[in-house]
């Protein structure tokens, strides 16, 4: 589309094409023969080789949209207002603050784990179950959110839901600080996690929207930093919090963290979404030149509330319906339902077999964290330095470059490892900085598969990325809200060693899946192609 100032029946819209700073992220993928949207299966490709087996049909409408004038499009491979094009700084300095939103919302789902005992004691509450579901009804709120958020943020845009969860997020931890009751204080933990999984589930739909490939991966794992590192940090603070002021104070400490991020994500988070933005440009350009007839090159067809509601299912027809999504989703959920069931051992293990205090228990959270960022830097940083070598070397990028073996294998491997070591190792009552390294491990690798999973499901499907980061929080979140209710029966039926071994093995189970995606991921992804 020409300038803004320019009528867009004097100037065609400008074809985008190649360049590494690709404005369109959705121009250049594979349409696979008989599908049935030019999105289905989408397969970051050269420009040379993003035309499937219809290469004239394709060409030809191309070639009518290219020169259609009421069509609105980017105003060429530079145009500013496209995201892919916002400088440097101001990407990065947009993911910082969505990193450390999906930091501070998971705060809140295990911070006030080394207070549960004064709880109940305040409530008059003796059962374990309930104990345990204090913790995991938090997580509900992430595994039921998505549903709504991932529709929401492809109908009306990413800015709008980050804004709306931060207000919500801040009211709702108020109303846990203030709870008289445990009913009351479970309604509010539910409606907070509710309400802070929305950068949980649209954060790799802003990264899809302003990164280019080659630097996703360290971002995915700026961000997919905060739903696991906030659970481990958490209890560290909140151990020291609560034996000096309550367990009220948590919340307090959440609600004023939460409105200042609130506060300065309003100013800094602006929309990134694709067909948003060129809907608004749409809008202006209508006005200024009174043309009814333009319209956006994304725009949908179909109706809004139709929109809304094939975005709403969306999320569960590619769980459903797509392999690679289920089995990925599984396989991340597995692995989280594993972390929070250790995270129920840490609270005992170490008070009974090693003494430690109510301050000293919320350290014990402190090594998962610490192999989480192990896992950040190591991983993550391979992810981009993999995709840059083939770009250099002139080879194409699929998506099944963020699996290969030789990064995928050992992040997958050190899962088992850690749990065999952690689960032993208490059981004989070797020292505690032993067990704790196994958990380093455990989390090292569980972070890596994060970026591996993230990273390979961005690539598949660029633009319904919140969809396919909701498919994945549903599954995990709902293993990581019920799986810890067993888990104490499990370690009282088959002891810490046998345990955490049975858990090694499960997880031993699941290293294939991502090799064989590797392998079979491009034949996988035409053959199982939803009409989303």
């Amino acid at each position: 589309m020409a300038e803004s100032s320019r009528s867009p029946r004097d100037a065609p819209v400008t074809p985008v094409t190649g360049g590494n700073a690709n404005p369109n992220p959705f121009a250049d993928v594979e349409k696979t023969p008989g599908g049935e949207s030019d999105f289905d299966t989408p397969t970051i490709v050269d420009s040379e080789r993003a035309l499937s087996t219809r290469e004239g049909d394709e060409k030809t409408r191309q070639a009518e949209e290219d020169f259609d004038v009421d069509v609105v499009d980017w105003d060429g491979p530079d145009d500013v207002e496209n995201p892919q094009n916002w400088p440097e700084k101001k990407k990065w300095a947009l993911i910082a603050v969505m990193s450390i939103m999906t930091l501070v919302t998971p705060l809140g789902s295990s911070m006030f784990a080394p207070g549960i005992p004064k709880i109940m004691v305040e409530f008059n509450e003796t059962s374990s179950i309930t104990a345990t579901f204090m913790l995991s009804v938090y997580i509900l709120g992430f595994a039921f959110g998505p549903l709504f958020v991932a529709p929401l943020s492809e109908t009306y845009g990413r800015a709008p839901c980050y804004h709306a969860g931060n207000l919500l997020f801040t009211v709702f931890s108020v109303g846990a600080a203030l709870s008289n009751s445990m009913g009351m204080l479970m309604a509010f933990r539910f409606l907070m996690g509710l309400s802070g999984s929305v950068p949980i589930t649209i954060g790799s739909g802003t990264i899809a929207d302003v990164m280019p490939v080659e630097k996703r991966g360290t971002a995915m794992a700026a961000w997919a930093m905060g739903p696991l590192l906030g659970p481990c940090i958490g209890p560290v603070a909140g151990g020291y919090l609560i034996a000096a002021a309550g367990w009220r104070w948590v919340y307090w400490l959440i609600v004023i963290l939460a409105g200042i991020i609130a506060v300065i994500a309003f100013f800094t988070l602006n929309e990134t979404y694709a067909p948003v933005l060129l809907q608004k440009k749409t809008n202006r350009l209508i006005k200024e030149t009174g043309n009814t007839n333009l319209r956006s090159k994304l725009a949908s067809n179909v109706s809004v509330a139709q929109n809304f509601k094939l975005a709403a299912i969306r999320p569960m027809k590619l769980l459903i319906l797509t392999p690679i999504v289920t089995l990925m989703a599984t396989y991340m959920a597995i692995t989280y339902g594993i972390l929070y069931l250790l995270f129920t051992t840490f609270s005992f293990v170490y008070a009974q077999k090693y003494g430690f205090d109510e301050g000293a228990s919320g350290t014990t959270f402190l090594p998962a964290g610490i192999g989480m960022f192990f896992g950040i830097v190591i991983f993550g940083a391979m992810s981009d330095v993999i995709v840059r070598k083939n770009q250099a070397a002139g080879i194409e990028h699929r998506p099944e470059f963020r699996l290969i073996p030789k990064f995928a294998l050992p992040a997958a491997l050190m899962l088992p490892a850690g749990l065999f070591l952690y689960g032993w190792t208490i059981e004989y009552s070797v020292h505690w900085i032993v067990p704790m390294i196994g958990v380093v491990i455990f989390s090292c690798g569980l972070m890596g598969t994060m970026v591996c999973v993230q990273n390979y499901l961005l690539d598949a499907y660029p633009r319904y990325a919140a969809s396919v980061t909701a498919a994945l929080a549903v599954l995990r979140s709902l293993a990581g809200a019920f799986l810890p209710l067993g888990g104490l029966d499990m370690y009282t039926a088959l002891g810490l060693g046998w345990g955490n071994s049975l858990l090694g093995f499960v997880s031993l189970a699941l290293v294939p899946i991502p090799l064989l995606f590797y392998i079979y991921g491009p034949t996988l992804r035409k053959r199982f192609n939803p009409n989303l």
